[in-house]
């Protein structure tokens, strides 16, 4: 490491570090808290602003931009610095929160949910990468612990703010309450973070940027709209794809050939990294993939009312808080990272394999519970150390690109989870109505959970044992995600954590390339 790395990067105050990292824990609960609240308030949006064919936009075009910028504001980050690029994240954010309150109709939501998501999509990346900046490889853990337990927390949070605002103000406040907290994070991020960034070369690859950016856009509109407004194998989603690949393809040419490439591909010449990101896309898959049906299961399966879903869902989610910041601590004190991931990953494992067999066999909350309290200690222990693992492999030069990436894969694997999920669960309904059940189960298959009330006897009995079978094989299938996952975490190199905070590259060695 050179002497000038060194003299940019002297010791953190802990008043300074403290400062920056609560404006960072706000930033990124200003993103987390933003999905769930909005997704309470959909039924008010719809009725003022009418459009329920589009409704589900309002949430996609927010994931959409959001995951396509990710790796963008890393690789931007590297050349101009964190804190730059957070008053970018985070005023492009702030700007669609307001036109958002302002909309007056469905598609004006949309596409300022879209501007939302522009600046949603440095907030997790930029958030990691600073911390990396500021603090020592072998004791990030407890503060990339406290980053997932933010999102953990905001999932269980979110719905009862959202509920509070909605009915005490307007759903217009859901993104005008946005913007004070914004102002307040950059205000402590403006007075906390002032140490020297070391820049390299201002060439910005507009091209590369635009073709990831359309590549993984087009993907996602795949992903999103398959199953749902087109079948899967229909002209619109098969053109999607075939569109994806070209992208794909003249994105990977053009960053052969850029000098300064948006996402150099060396990148994937390091094992690290490239296990890290098969990890974190294969455990986030499972883990949106079954996470998003749970309130189904129970609400569908077990009878419980909406409102209570939601709460029955707070154990995984307080699991993963637990564990998160555990996991961090034993980081830090012990110097490794790999065996409290295999354990986190097997424990998943686990429980995948008890939530599968609770909803097969008629299991009730008694059996399900559980499970979700373990698969939460588990997955916990899964993110903040593979983030650790990533920027502890890569040089300074691309730390920032390195960590955005994995978190862009992370981000992707969690839709593909979603709409994976969701096409399992879609034809097995499907399979049972070309069995021709009588009319009524018919009507409660189609319609959810308005028509299943209205069941009574052994109708309403059928139609349980069809929606519980079926939420069963997406479980399944969440067993061979995660334990697919399992099977690759053990080829992933374990390296010695650096003591300092620099992110010179480490020595090479075998397995690091």
């Amino acid at each position: 490491m050179s002497s000038s790395d060194f003299a940019a990067e002297s010791a953190v105050s802990r008043a300074e570090l403290r400062l920056v990292y609560t404006g960072l824990m706000m930033v990124i609960g200003l993103g987390a808290l933003d999905q769930s609240i909005v997704a309470t308030a959909l039924p008010r949006i719809v009725g003022d602003l009418g459009g329920i064919t589009r409704l589900s936009w309002v949430v996609t075009a927010y994931v959409l931009t959001s995951t396509a910028t990710m790796p963008l504001y890393g690789k931007l980050s590297d050349q101009y610095g964190r804190k730059p690029m957070i008053y970018v994240a985070v005023g492009v954010f702030l700007l669609g929160s307001a036109l958002s309150g302002l909309s007056q109709s469905m598609t004006q939501l949309i596409l300022f949910r879209a501007v939302q998501g522009l600046g949603a999509g440095g907030f997790l990346p930029l958030a990691q990468i600073t911390i990396g900046d500021l603090v020592s490889m072998r004791r990030r853990g407890r503060y990339q612990g406290l980053f997932a337990s933010i999102f953990a927390a905001s999932s269980v949070a979110g719905p009862v703010i959202g509920g509070v605002i909605t009915d005490w103000l307007s759903w217009h406040w859901i993104f005008y309450v946005n913007i004070p907290f914004g102002a307040l994070a950059m205000g402590m991020i403006t007075v906390a973070l002032h140490r020297p960034q070391v820049r390299r070369g201002r060439r910005i690859d507009y091209w590369g940027a635009i073709l990831l950016t359309t590549a993984t856009t087009l993907l996602l509109l795949a992903l999103s709209l398959g199953g749902n407004a087109y079948s899967w194998g229909s002209p619109e989603i098969l053109g999607f794809a075939l569109a994806t690949l070209i992208a794909g393809i003249l994105f990977v040419i053009r960053e052969r050939l850029a000098p300064e490439p948006i996402l150099p591909l060396h990148l994937f010449t390091n094992r690290v990294f490239v296990i890290a990101c098969l990890v974190l896309s294969l455990t986030f898959m499972g883990m949106m993939g079954a996470g998003t049906f749970f309130p189904v299961f129970f609400q569908l399966v077990l009878g419980v009312a909406p409102a209570n879903s939601g709460l029955l869902s707070g154990p995984f989610m307080l699991g993963i808080v637990v564990s998160s910041s555990i996991g961090g601590r034993l980081v830090a004190r012990t110097g490794r990272y790999k065996p409290f991931q295999i354990v986190g990953v097997s424990t998943a494992l686990c429980a995948y394999i008890a939530l599968t067999a609770g909803a097969w066999f008629g299991g009730g909350i008694p059996a399900i519970e559980p499970a979700l309290i373990v698969l939460g200690l588990g997955l916990g222990l899964v993110t903040p150390n593979m983030t650790i693992a990533v920027q502890n492999a890569l040089g300074r030069e691309d730390m920032g690109v390195g960590t955005a990436t994995s978190a862009f894969f992370r981000s992707l694997g969690g839709v593909i989870g979603v709409a994976g999920s969701g096409a399992i669960m879609s034809a097995q309904l499907r399979a049972q109505l070309a069995l021709g059940p009588n009319q009524d189960v018919s009507a409660a298959l189609k319609g959810g959970l308005e028509q299943l009330r209205v069941l009574s006897g052994g109708a309403h009995e059928a139609a349980v044992a069809i929606y519980r079978h079926a939420l069963a094989m997406t479980f399944l299938a969440d067993i061979f995600v995660i334990g697919t996952a399992l099977v690759v975490l053990f080829f992933l190199p374990e390296l010695p954590l650096r003591s300092f905070r620099g992110h010179s590259a480490p020595p090479r060695t075998a397995e690091a390339d």
